[in-house]
């Protein structure tokens, strides 16, 4: 596989039965602000890819993009599941994870016939399936749900952050706590994306810093 993809040794047992296989990740999970956001795909069986297809943390945002077009051009099927912020502060952040990969495998059609989830947690959801602790490093369908997770979510804060909040720089953190954007907290306080049971974490991280 190109550039350090993981070869789909995951997949092609069922491959080999003509099943379908969907690969699930999240991205946003450690964020201050901003929804968290899964992404779960099939994979063609039998599918090489031409394009490094490996955890979305090891591609600059330039190749990210191209790889998660390449990803929607030859997948079967690929959806997203979406929580905001309230909803996080309500469930928290670990059930919010797997209410958004519960929403992206209840909109793939066709429906998976395994899923493989990156973690320890499996979704509530009716799909046998497995997790698999680092799965974006070693699973190429969760290596693939991971781009297009982290690419849709990327676009989302961008959008967000040109529309509605310009002064948050959200286009630049992705409402991650970087010093930038605690330096916009504290001149504006927080707005509706943030996540009100997260900020805590400023505090500590400036006493850290």
């Amino acid at each position: 596989m190109p550039d350090g993809s993981p070869l789909p040794v995951y997949e092609e047992p069922w491959w080999r039965e003509g099943k379908y296989v969907a690969g699930v990740d999240e991205v946003g999970r450690g964020a201050l602000a901003g929804p968290v956001v899964a992404a779960a795909i099939i994979l063609p069986i039998g599918f090489v890819a031409a394009l490094p297809v490996r955890d979305s943390k090891t591609l600059s945002p330039r190749r990210r993009e191209r790889v998660a077009a390449y990803l929607r051009q030859h997948a079967i099927a690929y959806a997203f599941g979406r929580v905001e912020a309230t909803v996080i502060d309500t469930l928290n952040i670990a059930q919010a994870t797997l209410v958004a990969m519960a929403q992206a495998l209840a909109a793939l059609n066709p429906r998976p016939d395994f899923v493989f989830v990156d973690g320890i947690s499996f979704p509530p959801v009716e799909i046998p399936g497995q997790t698999v602790v680092q799965g974006d490093q070693k699973c190429l369908s969760i290596a693939a749900a991971s781009i297009l997770a982290k690419v849709d979510r990327d676009t989302w804060m961008r959008e967000i952050a040109e529309s509605c909040y310009p002064d948050y720089g959200f286009a630049r953190h992705k409402g991650y706590a970087t010093f930038h954007h605690r330096q916009a907290l504290h001149r504006y306080g927080p707005c509706i994306l943030h996540r009100r049971t997260f900020l805590h974490r400023i505090g500590r991280l400036s006493r850290m810093s």
